[in-house]
């Protein structure tokens, strides 16, 4: 007798300003999730009120269900039996806790870290400062709320120019996917770059700019009473912009990406032996992939990214595939992981 397909349910988009990139790492995902092994359920997740679309489903998506609440939503899930909720939910709402917290509310086994492992790998302060205290090397820094700016403007601009040397890498401390980050070469365009921050977050980080090799590195990890372990890291160079922003990111053809870096092998084991200290630091779980300046043979840490983009022109999946692993297997594993760690926490609800 056949084992039953898992339902699976895959979670996009949302309110945060990653939103199309969301949908895109959907659409791949239902692409390659193996439908032989699972009954896929895609939800989209609209831009207002976190309110969960049926109607509005991306382009090629199948569409089910009706408008609802999270809530609602997530009783529904919990009524089908949903198996797993698939993240693809990248930013604010996806990435940072709340919707863990309520799939953990629920019971509802999902992919990837846990509240706080998210919560801190969003909040690029925190996770710096523990980065930081357990020996890792970190860019220079300060921050600064809007009401501080509001304030003490002047202040603040005098500060940064005499505490960290010009130019000035200028971001959200609570977005991701490069979303508002800026490097600021004079005072004017650092005040400039500051203003603009404030269209994605109240709060501002404002780091040294470290000039070398842009790496990043990919952790899995597939059960919670084992080691994580990493793949291959990436080198990347953008050949449009200055560094590695939302654009490059996200448009084919605007980076060279080599995997494995073209770097000393000891220094390549030296960013993979980082990549799972910062997952451990952090206790991520399931994926993630941390990002790091390699200068004069020092690594510094600048975020770990808890829900890698999934799309066509992302990293992890390249990472998997550079040692053989194909996405579907990639997606069986991360399932896999997410059923593993509910069993060991939770006890199971499924045979």
């Amino acid at each position: 007798m056949s084992e039953r397909k898992l339902n699976i349910a895959v979670l996009m988009g949302g309110p945060s300003a990653e939103h199309d990139v969301s949908l895109a790492t959907g659409r791949v995902l239902i692409q390659h999730l193996d439908q032989s092994k699972y009954d896929i359920k895609p939800v989209t997740v609209s831009r207002e009120v976190r309110e969960l679309l049926s109607g509005k489903s991306p382009p090629s998506l199948p569409t089910e269900a009706r408008t609802s609440a999270v809530s609602t939503a997530l009783h529904q899930a919990q009524e089908a039996q949903i198996d797993v909720v698939f993240i693809a939910m990248h930013g604010e709402f996806g990435e940072d806790g709340r919707l863990q917290g309520l799939l953990e509310f629920f019971d509802i086994p999902y992919t990837g870290s846990g509240v706080l492992a998210s919560s801190l790998a969003m909040d690029k302060v925190k996770s710096s400062e523990l980065f930081r205290l357990h020996g890792l090397l970190v860019p220079a820094y300060t921050h600064f709320m809007r009401w501080e700016w509001e304030h003490h403007e002047s202040i603040i601009l005098d500060f940064l120019v005499q505490a960290l040397e010009a130019p000035w890498v200028v971001k959200p401390v609570d977005r991701g996917s490069s979303v508002g980050v800026s490097i600021a070469q004079t005072t004017e365009a650092l005040r400039a770059a500051i203003q603009a921050v404030f269209q994605h977050s109240d709060h501002v980080m404002v780091q040294e700019h470290i000039q070398g090799a842009e790496v990043t590195c990919a952790v899995l990890h597939e059960d919670p009473r084992s080691e994580p372990w990493p793949l291959p890291p990436t080198q990347i160079i953008p050949k449009t912009k200055a560094f590695f922003d939302y654009a490059s990111k996200y448009t084919p053809g605007a980076t060279e990406e080599i995997t494995p870096p073209r770097l000393h092998p000891a220094i390549i084991a030296q960013v993979q032996a980082t990549a799972v200290q910062a997952h451990k630091i952090l206790d991520c779980y399931g994926m993630s992939r941390t990002d790091m300046i390699v200068r004069d043979e020092k690594i510094y840490v600048l975020e770990t990214n808890t829900i890698p983009g999934m799309t066509e022109t992302s990293l992890y999946p390249q990472a998997a595939k550079a040692i053989g692993l194909e996405f579907s297997d990639l997606l069986d594993r991360l399932i896999s992981a997410a059923l593993r760690r509910h069993r060991v926490h939770h006890g199971s609800r499924t045979s």
